[in-house]
């Protein structure tokens, strides 16, 4: 069975880019790199994605190994299940001592 096609028009594996701009505040998706390994796909994250200066961390993570939903999803796997109503604030009741706080 031949190997699945990684590489991009001779450029590499695709990497999928996060970058942090403060420190404590979460990683966001900033776009996507080509590059043969990790190492190379940090650089050329940084080249691409922090020539502003306000980037404290990259992630980089090979695009062939995220899973993620399919729009065939959306009812099944995003069900809010509503037949479960102790997940709502109303199920509770909030003690008379607490009320006036």
């Amino acid at each position: 069975m031949a190997e699945p096609n990684t590489h991009y028009g001779g450029e590499g594996k695709l990497w999928e880019v996060f970058v942090q701009n403060e420190t404590g505040a979460p990683h966001e998706h900033a776009g996507s790199v080509h590059a043969a390994d990790a190492e190379m796909a940090l650089q050329n994250a940084r080249d691409v994605y922090a020539r502003r200066g306000t980037t404290t961390s990259i992630w980089v993570v090979p695009s062939d190994s995220i899973t993620a939903t399919t729009p065939s999803d959306t009812h099944p796997f995003f069900d809010p299940a509503d037949d479960k109503v102790y997940r709502h604030p109303q199920f509770y009741k909030v003690p008379k001592s607490v009320k006036g706080l």
